[in-house]
């Protein structure tokens, strides 16, 4: 069932810059930056689930599945109809869903410790299932051969699944508290990255029993925030929930509770921060690149769901192979707080230059999951929230 309600949908529009959500470049002028307002309609999907939404995913066929508290699961055809239904025994939250991209009817779905793998057309039965991790898991990723699944859990562990011979292959042990998110590269099988509740973000080769290199963001903070956009936010450890790497599989962001953004590039066996700016004002839940580009989709705390374009950030700092020889720390960059007339100030690493969303959405929840798919041709945004209900967004029309 589908319901549409009304959202305020905010897009910054720089000044020299042509319409739409994509191409963007910096704008020499910002005080010349124009901000046009829209009224779209935000289509709610009803009757899947009874209890909040917390995971999301979508195949190349506009199928869309969810996972919610109390181990629902369900599929959605790509008119917002719940397709099949499922309830795993135990009643544990489904915490990650995942389509087979060479087999869109397969589906993963972790829920407690449980891995299983159905078949879309018929959620009633299993076609396997594997209970490798000691604690509850928070996010799977399939490698690009599909042939290893990694689970990240509670522990702190990452335990890849080799699908072919049904075991697992590694056990990946670095974090000290919570693996919130991992990530397989895209062009790279055998390497991920990974980030935890332990505020630390990590690079691995599977060829490896150790992380290729860490970085803890709490040593990153930086910025020292002023005025109401930061209330709350030096209290904020930058516990990571999770990351996001682009189609080019060199470019990955990062989102933590103290509401900062970080985008990291990786350079051989390690990797460099190449941005860091303040995405919202509570704990960014979800980050989440669009295919084949560097539009990064970021989801808060603080209900709020935005757009950003680090493609000029990223060109520009690939460009220039001193940047990281002289960084300076005491430049300040203003960013307007998003649906209000104030202005909030922070100081921000000289490389790191002004970037605001290219679009703002109101949602009014706080994000449990996003993605960014197409939908019947055109480009949506898809969101889980506190609620029983999938949002669905359009960006056909920028």
């Amino acid at each position: 069932m589908m319901i549409s309600v009304t959202q305020v949908l905010k897009f910054q529009h720089t000044s020299g810059s042509p319409g739409g959500f994509t191409g963007h470049t910096a704008d020499p002028h910002p005080e010349l930056q124009i901000q046009v307002f829209w009224t779209v309609m935000a289509v709610r999907w009803t009757g899947g689930h009874s209890s909040p939404v917390l995971c999301l995913n979508a195949s190349k066929e506009g199928l869309v599945a969810s996972g919610a508290e109390g181990g629902d699961l369900t599929a959605w055809g790509d008119d917002g109809t719940p397709l099949g239904h499922t309830r795993f025994p135990g009643a544990d939250d489904v915490t990650s869903v995942l389509f087979s991209p060479s087999c869109p009817t397969k589906l993963y779905a972790s829920h407690g410790e449980i891995i299983s793998i159905l078949d879309v057309r018929s959620l009633k039965g299993c076609l396997d299932h594997f209970h490798v991790n000691e604690e509850e898991i928070n996010c799977l990723s399939l490698n690009e051969t599909e042939n290893l699944l990694a689970s990240a859990d509670d522990s702190g562990a990452i335990k890849i699944l080799d699908l072919e011979n049904k075991k697992v292959s590694r056990s990946l042990k670095r974090h000290s508290n919570i693996c919130s998110s991992v990530a397989f590269r895209p062009q790279r099988p055998l390497s991920l990255v990974s980030c935890g509740l332990d505020m630390q973000v990590m690079l691995w080769n599977l060829q490896k029993a150790r992380p290729l290199w860490i970085t803890n963001l709490q040593e990153d903070r930086t910025e020292e925030v002023e005025g109401p956009q930061s209330t709350g936010q030096l209290f904020n450890p930058a516990l990571a929930h999770s990351v996001s790497v682009a189609s080019c599989g060199n470019v990955f962001s990062c989102g933590a509770e103290d509401g900062k953004v970080r985008i990291f590039r990786v350079m051989g066996v390690k990797c460099e921060q190449e941005l860091g700016f303040k995405g919202h004002t509570l704990g960014v839940s979800q980050v989440c690149f669009l295919p084949e580009s560097y539009l990064l989709l970021t989801g808060g705390n603080d209900g709020k769901i935005r757009l950003w374009d680090v493609s000029s950030e990223v060109d520009r700092k690939q460009k220039s192979p001193m940047k990281h020889a002289h960084r300076k720390k005491t430049k300040r960059a203003t960013y307007t707080k998003q649906g209000k007339n104030a202005s909030a100030s922070g100081t921000e690493e000289e490389d790191s230059g002004k970037i605001s969303p290219k679009l703002n959405i109101e949602h009014g929840e706080k994000v449990n999951w996003l993605l960014g798919t197409k939908i019947k041709g055109h480009q949506n945004i898809v969101v889980a929230d506190q609620t029983s209900c999938i949002s669905v967004y359009p960006l056909n029309e920028f």
